[in-house]
Order: C-alpha cells, then structure tokens, then sequence
C-alpha cells in the first residue's frame, strides 16, 4: 500500500495527515510531498494466553494463533497510515499482540466456561466481534484465528470431559442391556408360541 504524506488533498473530514492507495496510482508532487510502502502481508501472532478468568472465576489457559495484516477499506487505511506507517513488522505485531491479549481476557471473563469448551463456533465469534473494531483503530484486520487448546488450571475441563464419557458409557451399557432384554424376551415369546402349537396339534 502507498501512502503519501505531507500537503495532501482534503478529504470529507478536512485536511488529511496521508493518503493512502491501493490497487491503483497517484501523483507524488516533489518537494511538498513524500510517500512510503506499508506491507499488507500477513503477520502472525502466537498468544500464549494463561490464567484469564472465566464468568465463574475459573482460571482458563486459551493458546492461540491469530493472524492480522494492514486493512484495505478506506477508513482502515487512513488509520494504518497514521498509526502503523514508518514501523516495523516487530513493533506492529507487538501493537496488535496487546490489543489481541487485552480482548482476548474479557472475551473469556464474558463467557462461562462450559460455554468457551463446547461451542468453539460461538466462543470464535465472539472473539471476532470484539477484535476486529479495536484492530481497525490502528489499521489493521482479523484474517484468522485458531484457538490450539483450552485447559484450566483447576481441572474443571477434564472433570467435565470424564463425566461425559462415564455418562456415555452407562447409557451404552444400558442399551446393551436392553437390547439382551428384548432379545431374551423375543427367544420366549417364540418358545412359548411354539409350545402351544405343540399342544394344539
């Protein structure tokens, strides 16, 4: 992305610090202006996030990957060419990591934690809707984001896990059961039909 700074044009909002392009071209006037490269790779930011309180005061550990790059809608640049123009790749990963750590913490604290195991899909939504606003402040976008594991320092996750799988189990054992039920049943029934067709003839 090109950004050009100096004495650049008024926009809607007035005078405007740079001006931003992408996808296209413009007209560096020497002298009274100069311009700079901002990078819309991708950068990728591992949060090794631990010990954020859930809604019940349950200490979670969520490591993640997200992955972040300059926006390019008009109002995301203009902010990237404010806040991220001149700074390397290092500082801007580390600006986006506070913001990501920050977020990342109160989406957990708005959540319960059965809510933040079971339903990745709404715990992921969540930590987009909240992101994405706080990135675009300083020009950047959300791409992606992976949440590797979710654990819990007092082993509530794993206490959850083995009473789903005891329950799984039990009804399994009940179904067997059942079914070896019926099944008897059904050799008796035969038995008995068999017995009184002997007697009638």
């Amino acid at each position: 992305m090109l950004v050009i700074y100096g004495k650049t044009k008024k926009g809607a909002q007035g005078a405007r610090p740079a001006q931003p392009v992408h996808g296209g071209a413009a007209f560096v006037w020497p002298l009274i202006q100069d311009y700079a490269y901002l990078s819309l790779e991708p950068i990728q930011i591992e949060i090794p996030l631990r010990g954020a309180l859930s809604f019940e005061n349950i200490r979670v550990n969520v490591p993640s990957v997200f992955t972040v790059a300059v926006g390019t809608e008009p109002a995301v640049m203009q902010q990237a060419a404010i806040r991220l123009l001149g700074l390397s790749v290092g500082e801007i990963r580390k600006q986006a990591e506070e913001i990501i750590f920050g977020q990342l913490r109160q989406v957990i604290a708005s959540m319960g934690i059965e809510d933040i195991n079971r339903d990745r899909d709404k715990f992921l939504t969540h930590i987009q809707s909240s992101l994405e606003p706080a990135l675009a402040k300083v020009g950047l976008q959300l791409i992606n984001v992976n949440i590797t594991d979710i654990t819990d320092e007092s082993g509530y996750i794993d206490a959850i896990g083995q009473k789903a799988a005891s329950e799984a189990i039990q009804k399994a054992r009940g179904d067997v059961a059942d079914n070896e039920k019926m099944g008897e049943i059904r050799v008796a029934d035969a038995e008995r039909e068999k017995a009184i067709r002997v007697a009638a003839a």
